[in-house]
């Protein structure tokens, strides 16, 4: 019971830390803290709709495909993940007006305070959604960390990202990905009370 309350206030908490880097640092310059995040800002430019309920559609379809791939279990616990960021995107972008600060300040402290949050996640055994979901495949099955697999394949969604906003948007996502991939890794490792993460068994959850 102590266990779960553990993994579940982790979870709580490193959601809320990921939507609140999101909404307050890193949306306000379109600038993507992964590729879930990518395809939220690309359907709020286009589509016009609000970027808790972009980030939403960005992630339904991986989270249908977890599943059966993950199990119950992992899938329960990142669809609570994705809701608690985008309740806390809808709330924090749609009462609060965007504060003005320096886009690199903003990269520096959103990144830091994302891979906090995605650390805390994949401790407790879920995930942020979004491009997460098949890195969290690669890195097992390649033992490879997952917050380096996770950059890899965001890229792509970054180029896109930028040739239709704008160019620097790759630049300023690299370097995010840069610092918040370091933090996850780190989260990761931490030789702290040891919360279920997914390891070889994910499949029997």
């Amino acid at each position: 019971m102590k266990k779960t309350l553990l993994t579940y206030m982790c979870l709580i908490l490193g959601a809320t830390l990921q939507g609140f880097a999101m909404s307050v640092f890193l949306f306000p310059h379109s600038i993507p803290s992964g590729g879930g995040a990518g395809l939220a800002i690309l359907i709020n430019h286009f589509f016009h709709l609000s970027l808790g309920f972009s980030l939403w559609l960005a992630n339904a379809v991986f989270l249908l495909f977890a599943l059966p791939y993950f199990g119950f279990t992992w899938t329960f616990r990142t669809i609570i993940s994705v809701a608690i960021t985008a309740m806390t995107v809808g709330y924090i972008t749609s009462h609060y007006p965007h504060p003005h600060i320096n886009i690199f300040i903003c990269i520096v402290a959103g990144s830091i305070i994302f891979g906090f949050g995605v650390g805390l996640l994949i401790r407790a055994g879920a995930s942020s959604g979004g491009m997460v979901i098949p890195s969290l495949m690669i890195a097992n099955y390649k033992q490879w960390t997952p917050g380096k697999v996770m950059m890899g394949i965001n890229l792509i969604i970054f180029l896109l990202t930028a040739v239709v906003i704008d160019i620097n948007i790759v630049l300023y996502a690299i370097i995010c990905q840069f610092f918040s991939t370091n933090i996850i890794d780190y989260i990761y490792d931490l030789k702290l009370h040891k919360i279920r993460i997914l390891t070889a068994n994910w499949r029997k959850r």
